[in-house]
């Protein structure tokens, strides 16, 4: 009998933007909990949105690492599902980076995405 396959996490946060999250929440005094949704628009068709929250809504599915949650809403989790969100320091900069497995394309800034 073979054992059933794993489910793949519908997101995933790195431990590098957990740690972030932290930082910039507790400069801030709010919760560690990372918001990503996506909205229309961007070069690409549609286009990353983070932000903290103050709490997790009735219909978002929670991604969590030490302490630090993800939360994403069902309808953006539907162009995200798979996705991870990391935390890069750059020459250009520092930035939250989604990679998506569901997005065909991307432009070069990494905020926006086709399906």
């Amino acid at each position: 009998m073979t054992e059933p396959q794993s489910a793949i996490p519908d997101v995933i946060l790195t431990e590098s933007a957990a740690a972030r999250v932290a930082t910039i929440a507790a400069k801030q005094g709010k919760p560690a909990i990372l918001r990503l949704s996506v909205d229309g628009g961007g070069c690409s068709g549609f286009q990353y949105k983070f932000g903290l929250a103050d709490g997790v809504e009735g219909d978002d599915i929670v991604a969590e690492r030490a302490g630090v949650k993800l939360v994403v809403d069902s309808i953006s989790l539907d162009l995200v599902r798979g996705c991870s969100v990391d935390f890069v320091e750059t020459l250009g900069g520092t930035a939250f980076r989604v990679d998506n497995p569901q997005a065909a394309s991307g432009c070069g800034c990494g905020s926006s995405f086709a399906i």
